[in-house]
């Protein structure tokens, strides 16, 4: 049964950023997939799986044991990062959630991540949330990936601490700075369906009985932003 475990695309991705030998929290981890698969594909690596509710805890208990790793792999029932002990892990995944939600996991858990070298994140949505907090707390992003998985173009952003602050621009945060040099096939997708989206956001907030001026300027230059990089060596 070993090596057995088929993740999907985007958790084989996550899985791609952590390292050898990684001791590393897997928060919301459902089934437990994602430590299984790296622990079976790394015999030095140890993992903690965390669970908020106890039917996926569960189900991730079942899957440790299934592949024989509850010596390596701990499940954990527990709100975030609070299920951690000071010093035990240097890595943490937090995959499949929203971004706003990965911003206030990390936000209520600071205290819990003063040995952690890298955070992976994966956001279903709200890319930028996460950035803006790598970016204000000393975290550079070192790697971003897009994948196309149900036809639902997702990004997955690795910072590594570092004491020096990386500089970042308003469009660095929405683009993402790595994701901006190399622009994949997925990021001229995206963008030109985000560009789309904005127009119809501008068109029905102009619609509205007190329209919102400065919501609807921020879109304006957002929009500005994506026709420039959409525009930029074009495909």
């Amino acid at each position: 049964m070993n090596n057995s475990i088929k993740l999907s695309g985007r958790l084989e991705n996550v899985a791609s950023l952590i390292p050898k030998g990684a001791e590393f929290a897997d928060i919301g981890s459902d089934h437990g997939y994602l430590p299984c698969y790296v622990c079976l594909h790394d015999e030095s690596a140890q993992a903690v799986a965390g669970e908020v509710n106890e039917g996926p805890f569960l189900s991730a208990q079942e899957t440790v044991k299934r592949y024989g790793l509850a010596k390596r792999i701990d499940v954990r029932l527990g709100n975030g990062l609070e299920i951690l002990k000071d010093g035990e892990v240097n890595l943490v995944v937090l995959a499949g959630m929203g971004g706003a939600l990965i911003s206030t996991i990390l936000d209520e858990g600071k205290d819990r991540l003063k040995s952690i070298k890298r955070i992976i994140a994966q956001p279903n949505v709200g890319e930028r949330r996460v950035r803006q907090w790598f970016y204000t707390h000393g975290y550079t992003i070192t790697n971003e990936a897009m994948i196309k998985e149900n036809g639902h173009i997702y990004e997955i952003i690795a910072g590594d601490k570092n004491p020096t602050t990386q500089e970042m621009t308003e469009k660095q945060l929405l683009f993402g700075p790595r994701l901006l040099k190399q622009k994949p096939e997925l990021f001229y997708q995206k963008w030109e369906n985000e560009y789309a989206k904005r127009q119809r956001i501008i068109d029905q907030m102009k619609k509205a009985a007190l329209p919102n001026d400065n919501k609807i300027e921020a879109f304006k230059k957002e929009l500005t932003w994506i026709e420039e990089v959409l525009r930029d060596d074009s495909h």
